[in-house]
């Protein structure tokens, strides 16, 4: 699944990209920097390492993000096999997935300016994954707003992983592992049109997962790290996608659940509401 940055909406606006990221300012008016977007994918997914070969599908994704206050919010849901076809690894099988990740800054609750060096503003934070069959967990944790050399602003967490259901493994109901995310929306040329190029991706690293990682099925670390090149202007984006995978949703590379590393390509064409 293809992750934007939620810097995307500030973005398509290119001179705005230039500015430094500065500390986070909720005096007066804690809604002072409220903003929102929505936007629908089509998506084509090619060699994804998907477990038990749900590799290649195209799909919708409603993707949206925003701020209100005190919270900040990214989330999407898939639509598989959108066009009901025969050909699609996910037919007849699993076509739905969601993930929602919101983030209270302690910032806005406090009203006080908490940045530290490149670190520009504090959250706590929640990232939760639902699948449509037998697939639940959550992470809890803390995030940050990171101002990098050449990237910009960043958003960085650190989570510990709750698992509520997951196909019947052992870790269910426990506390299993942890994740260190990242992700980032660089705008790299500008066309006279307003409209633009940019470099946008993200990381997420599990690791500690050891309440069922002697089963042969399952690992107790998975990778999944995103780069793509995608066009934009203020309607409409398109772009490409190469995705690295290591023990995709923490199920060992060549177990039952086949090939989980390697590269994955995605296809997409978006319209932005």
């Amino acid at each position: 699944m293809v992750k934007f940055s939620k810097t995307l909406v500030a973005a398509l606006v290119a001179t705005a990209t230039a500015m430094p990221a500065l500390a986070a300012d909720y005096s007066g008016d804690v809604h002072k920097n409220d903003y929102k977007w929505m936007q629908f994918n089509l998506m084509r997914s090619q060699d994804a390492r998907i477990p038990f070969g749900a590799q290649d599908s195209t799909y919708l994704e409603m993707e949206f993000g925003g701020r209100s206050g005190l919270f900040d919010l990214y989330g999407y849901v898939d639509f598989f096999d959108i066009f009901d076809s025969k050909g699609d690894d996910r037919h007849g099988g699993d076509n739905m997935f969601a993930k929602f990740a919101p983030r209270m800054s302690l910032d806005a609750l406090t009203g006080k300016d908490l940045s530290v060096g490149p670190f520009k503003e504090f959250y706590l934070a929640n990232v939760t994954n639902i699948g449509d069959k037998a697939l639940f967990d959550t992470y809890w944790g803390v995030g940050s707003d990171v101002e990098m050399p050449w990237f910009g602003k960043m958003g960085l967490n650190a989570y510990a992983r709750y698992v509520i259901e997951n196909y019947g493994a052992g870790n269910e109901k426990k506390w299993d592992g942890y994740m260190v995310s990242t992700n980032w929306f660089k705008p790299v040329y500008n066309f006279s049109n307003n409209s633009f190029i940019a470099y946008q991706g993200y990381l997420d690293y599990k690791f500690g997962a050891d309440k069922v990682n002697n089963d042969g099925l399952h690992s107790s670390d998975s990778m999944e790290w995103f780069h793509g090149i995608y066009w934009h202007n203020q309607r409409f984006a398109a772009g490409y996608g190469l995705k690295y995978f290591h023990n995709m949703a923490l199920v060992k590379d060549g177990s039952a659940g086949g090939e989980t590393s390697g590269f994955g390509h995605y296809f997409d064409v978006t319209y932005k509401f």
